[in-house]
């Protein structure tokens, strides 16, 4: 009696049986498939159904024959790593300010560029235009200034403005990484540094700068992808003869109604970013990060 009350309470008290991971999986991917892995093979689908119809590569032969193609392309990638090398730049020197340097009012410099990460894009692109477009405040005091019909700054409507401005808009994301990555940096070791006599630059190389370099590498290619991508910079400019690949997608498909040419552009670009982000895993890995 007493082996068999045992067993009932044992029976009692055996958890119930877990339910397999995969099963929580499932709902998120559905999602992603629905939402995004649905139309990327619609739009993959596309780029090999030319307009007289069956299936071929005919589009990618014509489009990667096309020097309006490879021009596109060549801006892209001059473009993005320009951007990313300014970034990482301005960015790393802006957030050992910020870290490092005190200053009345660094905290709360510190949260607007939170902030700041949710600002659209071309919203930046209008505040430079407003500063330094053909009509902006720049030119408008040169011009009052000096009576000339036109100002100096006519630079925004170049490649070079549209660098300026993607400079800008990205920066705050290489300085969030870095900003925590730098809260992270025991300040006795700085001061250590300092007391052996090293000099400011020697500390940033020697003790700042290893400790930063997996926070500058997430931040750098984040910044390449999103550069490669960006669309909505590259219009607002009105950049004369400035043609990136998502420009291209949007004047072959919008402006041209070239449908499978668009498909074709929008694979590589979106092949491109995939591949960063492939290589860019392969690289932390292997160093550690």
């Amino acid at each position: 009696m007493a082996s068999a009350t045992l067993t009932v309470r044992a029976g009692k008290d055996k958890p119930p049986p877990k339910t397999p991971g995969w099963i929580w999986a499932l709902p998120p991917v559905a999602l992603l498939a629905l939402f995004f892995l649905y139309p990327l093979a619609l739009v993959v689908q596309q780029s090999v159904q030319p307009d007289t119809g069956g299936t071929s590569l005919q589009p990618y032969s014509d489009v990667f024959a096309s020097e309006a193609f490879r021009e596109a392309l060549g801006t892209t990638v001059w473009l993005a790593v320009g951007a990313t090398a300014g970034c990482l730049v301005l960015g790393f020197a802006l957030a050992l300010i910020i870290a490092f340097v005190p200053f009345p009012g660094g905290r709360a410099v510190a949260r607007f560029i939170d902030v700041f990460l949710s600002f659209p894009s071309f919203l930046i692109t209008l505040a430079l235009l407003f500063i330094y477009g053909t009509k902006g405040m720049a030119n408008g005091m040169w011009t009052d200034a000096t009576g000339a019909a036109e100002g100096p700054f006519q630079f925004l409507t170049t490649p070079w403005g549209v660098l300026l401005a993607e400079i800008t808009y990205f920066t705050p994301f290489v300085m969030r990484p870095l900003l925590a990555a730098f809260s992270q940096i025991d300040t006795a070791q700085l001061e250590v540094a300092s007391s052996l006599g090293a000099k400011p630059g020697r500390i940033v190389r020697r003790v700042i700068l290893p400790e930063a370099l997996p926070a500058l590498a997430a931040g750098g290619s984040l910044v390449l992808v999103m550069c490669l991508n960006e669309f909505g910079i590259v219009l607002f400019t009105g950049a004369k003869g400035v043609t990136t690949l998502p420009m291209l997608v949007y004047s072959k498909a919008i402006l041209e109604s070239d449908y499978p040419a668009a498909c074709v552009v929008a694979v590589v670009n979106v092949a491109i970013s995939v591949g960063l982000y492939g290589l860019y895993r392969v690289v932390s890995r292997r160093v550690g990060a």
